[in-house]
């Protein structure tokens, strides 16, 4: 890599990390450490291939994904990260959003990576099922059939994200 491309991957990193980031700690549940190492992980693939990439953010983020899958896949790789119960939270305020936030967190903490990695490609990325399908490496049958159990679970194990899964829908 010369040092033009090296500017330029330093300005994409700088720029695009943050976002990567979010979609790394939704990718894994919460999980601070498995996501910079699975932002890390796409990063370094991304450099080796600086030059022939013409979308950076697009090629990390299938990076991102397929890394995921492959963990996912490796039996006993990944621990999931058991969190504490969340307090009952009271009506909507300013703090909402906030609150909705640790919600979710625990509750994707309690779904497979399968189940999370599908429910952020299809609702975060909001990509259609087949995407979703093609990029797994697995049927749109699969996909919805995850996606509908996902989200049943995520109704199970916080019945205050209700009113929210349903507007997603």
């Amino acid at each position: 890599m010369d040092a033009e491309d090296e500017r330029g991957f330093r300005e994409f990193v700088s720029a695009r990390s943050p976002a990567l980031m979010r979609l790394g700690f939704l990718l894994t549940g919460g999980d601070q450490h498995a996501a910079e190492d699975l932002v890390q992980a796409a990063l370094a693939k991304l450099a080796s291939r600086w030059r022939r990439v013409d979308a950076p953010e697009a090629y990390t983020k299938q990076i991102m994904y397929r890394q995921q899958v492959s963990w996912w896949r490796a039996a006993g790789r990944r621990v999931e990260v058991v969190r504490g119960t969340v307090p009952d939270l009271p009506g909507r305020d300013r703090t909402h959003q906030s609150e909705l936030r640790v919600v979710l967190r625990a509750a994707l903490a309690k779904l497979t990576a399968r189940q999370r990695t599908v429910l952020v490609l299809r609702y975060f990325e909001d990509l259609p099922d087949h995407e979703v399908a093609r990029r797994l490496g697995c049927s749109v049958g699969t996909v919805r059939s995850t996606a509908h159990r996902s989200l049943a679970r995520l109704r199970e194990v916080a019945p205050e994200l209700a009113e929210e899964l349903e507007a997603a829908k």
